[in-house]
């Protein structure tokens, strides 16, 4: 059940918003800037290296760092090593994955509602 379907109680001064109402806590888990930008990044673009991840987001290498450690620990993104060479990959999880369609979402709400453009799609390689 949603609360479009029903109605919750709303919050009072002895509960926290993000305790009561799902949308909050999945905006808390997930809903910073950075964060939402990262997960767009490896959703559309799939698993990727710490450099390929920056230079998609254009987060600095201390802001995405933050960014992936946050998303690890929430299971959203997962962290491979590679020894040879080294190298580190970053990647969804079955959890992250999950977000595609508010993503979808969030795309026609802003194609709609604000002034984004539609992408360009890129000739294949």
């Amino acid at each position: 059940m949603t609360c479009a379907e029903e109605l919750p109680s709303k919050p009072g001064r002895d509960h926290d918003v993000f305790e009561v109402c799902p949308v909050a806590r999945a905006f808390e888990i997930a809903g910073s800037k950075w964060r939402l930008t990262v997960l767009r990044c490896l959703h559309l673009w799939g698993e990727q290296r710490f450099n390929e991840l920056q230079e998609a987001s254009t987060a600095d290498s201390t802001t995405l760092s933050r960014v992936l450690k946050e998303l690890e620990e929430q299971d959203l993104v997962d962290r491979r090593l590679e020894d040879r060479p080294v190298a580190t990959y970053y990647s969804v999880t079955e959890r992250g994955a999950a977000l595609a369609d508010v993503f979808d979402a969030y795309e026609e709400w802003a194609l709609e509602w604000t002034d984004a453009e539609e992408p360009t799609p890129r000739p294949p390689e």
